[in-house]
């Protein structure tokens, strides 16, 4: 086989090798639909004074109050509850060294948001409070990710509102892939992982070639300009998820974005 012959097979395969690890699994319209052009909030629509903290339930009322669906992060306590907190301990927003893992519910309640009066809310209070607008849920991976991703269905099951899941985590949402198949499901990426994961797993999951695991419906990138390998996976049908967006120009480019501190409207298309 002739020199340029075998490189022109060498970069077909890798081509179609690199297809096959991108590829997302195109949602229909239906599912699409209740998220196509809308406006949510970010952890519900808090202030950056912290008075209506994040994850709350103020936040969340205040969200539905204007209209607008919203965005929140789950995990599961000690005793197995399914609660609306994004970090994975207490210290930045209840001033406490210790893991929301390690604490049953009850204890939980202790602590405050922020210095406010409001604390760390289930997530069936959290869709009471959103009064059946949109919910994106990011379950956040823990010591049972199964377990959290069983939990959290049973309880969007009964919304009367639409939802839909994504995570970092692209076994989490490969477990939607295979128990939940009708569920909208995201991948949620960005450009800098820290020390959080393996300089090989970032690059694999900063590009998008986990999504041979979860197929995707749509992914979820932090603002700014995605990588080439992201926007394939876009022109091949995975719909254009932005965060965290604080400010007016990004609603065009996106078929949805999640953001922060102004007021966009509910529905741009």
């Amino acid at each position: 086989m002739g020199t340029i012959k075998k490189a022109f097979w060498l970069t077909a395969a890798a081509a179609g090798i690199t297809a096959f690890l991108i590829a997302p699994e195109k949602p229909d319209a239906k599912k699409k639909a209740p998220f196509l052009g809308r406006a949510i909030a970010h952890r519900g629509l808090h202030t950056k004074d912290k008075s209506v903290p994040e994850n709350s339930l103020s936040a969340f009322r205040r969200a539905a109050a204007f209209g607008y669906g919203a965005e929140l992060d789950v995990h599961l306590t000690a005793d197995e509850q399914v609660v609306v907190f994004h970090d994975d301990t207490l210290d930045r927003v209840c001033g406490v060294s210790c893991s929301i893992e390690d604490l049953t519910y009850e204890e939980l309640q202790q602590y405050h948001l922020h210095q406010t009066e409001e604390t760390i809310p289930l997530l069936t209070e959290v869709l009471v409070a959103l009064r059946g607008n949109p919910v994106i849920v990011e379950l956040k991976r823990g010591r049972n990710n199964a377990l959290l991703a069983e939990k959290t269905l049973d309880i969007l099951r009964r919304y009367r509102g639409a939802f839909c899941i994504e995570s970092f985590d692209p076994t989490i949402v490969s477990w939607f892939r295979k128990n939940a198949p009708d569920v909208y499901r995201g991948q949620l990426a960005c450009r800098d992982y820290g020390s959080a994961v393996s300089p090989v797993k970032a690059f694999a999951l900063r590009n998008g070639l986990t999504n041979v695991i979860a197929r995707p419906n749509f992914i979820a990138y932090e603002k700014g300009k995605r990588p080439l390998l992201i926007r394939l996976a876009e022109k091949m049908g995975a719909s254009k998820v932005s965060w965290t967006i604080r400010g007016y120009g990004a609603e065009g480019e996106n078929d949805t974005i999640i953001f922060e501190y102004y007021y966009p409207k509910t529905r741009y298309r």
